[in-house]
């Protein structure tokens, strides 16, 4: 009888320490896991202007040109600048704040349109930084569309109205 009672208080605890033996140390990939869990930025911010308020400040265009509005979303809006069903270039405005590296490439530029800093955006791109928060952006699409084109169309957005939103 004292032999069955040892058995019944002795094997339920002899298996519970087994267990708690097995339970693995987290691995190298585990501890990384649970260091960025959380740590990025949403990728829209609450404070993000809305994708079609931005539309307004696209310029206003007449033929032969034509401007087709492709994507809006919280902080982005863009839309292809097309001559006779041709795409000659990308045009977009993004908000900053959902993305503050982007403003990075304006703090060393020399150049500046309108009081602005305006900086390459690679090498067939040209933007400019409006009330230190949104991007205009005009993209080449076509080889005949050079960067003094671009900056004539940046010029046509209304950056006025964009720097008091």
């Amino acid at each position: 009888m004292i032999r069955d009672w040892k058995l019944t208080v002795f094997l339920p605890l002899l298996a519970l320490l087994s267990l708690a033996s097995c339970r693995r140390e987290p691995s190298r990939w585990d501890q990384v896991q649970d260091a960025t869990r959380g740590a990025q930025a949403p990728a829209v911010v609450e404070e993000s202007v809305e994708g079609s308020d931005l539309n307004r400040f696209f310029p206003k265009v007449e033929s032969p040109f034509d401007i087709v509005f492709k994507q809006e979303k919280d902080g982005f809006a863009q839309a292809s600048l097309q001559k006779d069903g041709q795409e000659l270039a990308v045009l977009s405005i993004s908000d900053t704040a959902n993305n503050p590296q982007a403003k990075e490439k304006f703090a060393a530029s020399e150049q500046q349109l309108d009081g602005h800093p305006m900086a390459a955006a690679g090498s067939k791109g040209t933007a400019v930084l409006i009330a230190d928060r949104y991007q205009v952006q005009v993209r080449s699409m076509d080889p005949s569309f050079d960067e003094a084109e671009r900056v004539a169309w940046l010029q046509k957005f209304d950056l006025k109205s964009l720097s008091n939103l």
